[in-house]
């Protein structure tokens, strides 16, 4: 009887006896050591690597994509995250996807076609479905995102597990997550800095980024990081306290590079420094002196971080006046929530009011409150 002939992979992970070659063997009492379940590989592997290497080791197979695409699974709640990392799930299987033992072809609609070719024609138009779902959902956060185009915003970027998350919660009070793991972020949250004042501050808490993260999910992410691509300052917030925090910052500033938000005013925040050594902090204002070092858990830093973020909004401010007719009274709100009114008088015209804001929001104000 003909003995069944092994993979190449499979003859260099075992000898004919299905053990590794040149491997101790055990002694007649010693424990065996289970199979592993999992085999997983830190960068990327093609799909046929992958299947050689699951007959060789008998265990499932991931890449770096794939376990960074199963953790965006897990962490998705919105219904855009839900979508976006189905996406780049589907695009990730779709080539990884084989033939079972003993498939035919189907009968009936879509006869002629194999298990495997129906398979992927279900992904195909599966991809196609929630690509114009999230077309619909994107220009739902255009819009939100053009209501906000005067307002002032603050864009929280980073390392993923930086502590993004706990910084937005001591600036705005929010009851955002905030969990000590991989990618615990995936939907953007938008708060206003606490205490507020007028024109008022709004803070986003962004996706992190990670190291080689895949095109598929840059992609189906761009939608969410548009909010650092659109905002007036962006906080680089960076793990003090971890040894790699240079090539974290580096990562983070080359995805911010890729959607062309380079250009956007920025500051670095050196977060977790209660985690550091005084020789360390000290070494990191050597190198990184206009750098801000704080901690989020510390409210003396959040308050001066708040000051911070004020006095830049400050230095672009102008005075102006605005002139509210009396048949337009129910625009002061806007005047209000985008500027702050410094004295208010009244005449003929209407309110008469010296307001403070920044240059755009005054000229789009004056457009809104001329008399046609």
């Amino acid at each position: 009887m003909a003995v069944p002939r092994k993979s190449k992979a499979r003859e260099r992970f075992q000898d004919g006896d299905g053990k590794k070659p040149n491997a101790r063997q055990p002694e007649p009492d010693s424990e065996v050591q289970p199979k592993p379940e999992f085999v997983i590989f830190d960068h990327e592997i093609s799909p046929g690597q992958a299947r050689n290497l699951e007959r060789a080791t008998g265990a499932q197979v991931l890449d770096r994509t794939g376990v960074i695409v199963e953790i965006f699974h897990r962490h998705a709640h919105s219904r855009e995250a839900k979508v976006q990392v189905e996406i780049a799930r589907l695009k990730y299987v779709s080539p990884r996807l084989r033939e079972a033992p003993g498939s035919g072809r189907q009968q009936g609609p879509g006869s002629g076609e194999s298990d495997l070719e129906l398979d992927r024609r279900k992904i195909r138009d599966r991809l196609a479905e929630l690509k114009e779902q999230l077309d619909d959902i994107q220009r739902d956060g255009d819009q939100r995102r053009s209501a906000r185009r005067d307002q002032l915003r603050v864009a929280l970027v980073g390392y993923t597990n930086a502590g993004k998350s706990s910084l937005m919660r001591a600036l705005t009070g929010s009851e955002v997550l905030v969990a000590d793991k991989l990618f615990a972020t995936l939907d953007t949250t938008v708060r206003a800095l606490q205490p507020e004042m007028n024109p008022r501050v709004l803070v986003s808490d962004t996706v992190g980024f990670i190291k080689k993260l895949p095109h598929d999910l840059v992609a189906s992410f761009r939608s969410t990081l548009a909010e650092a691509l659109e905002a007036s300052l962006l906080l680089f917030v960076v793990d003090a306290s971890d040894p790699a925090y240079e090539s974290q910052l580096e990562v983070s500033r080359s995805v911010l590079r890729e959607i062309g938000a380079e250009t956007v005013p920025s500051r670095l925040l050196f977060n977790k420094i209660d985690r550091v050594s005084e020789a360390d902090r000290a070494a990191l204002h050597a190198k990184h002196a206009d750098a801000i070092l704080l901690s989020a858990m510390s409210p003396a830093d959040v308050a001066s971080l708040r000051e911070t973020i004020i006095a830049f909004f400050e230095a672009a401010m102008v005075e102006d006046q605005l002139v509210l007719p009396y048949a337009k009274q129910g625009l002061l709100s806007d005047v209000y929530e985008h500027t702050c009114v410094l004295s208010e008088d009244y005449d003929a015209t209407g309110r008469i009011m010296r307001v403070r804001g920044l240059p755009d929001a005054i000229t789009r104000l004056r457009r809104t409150l001329a008399v046609p």
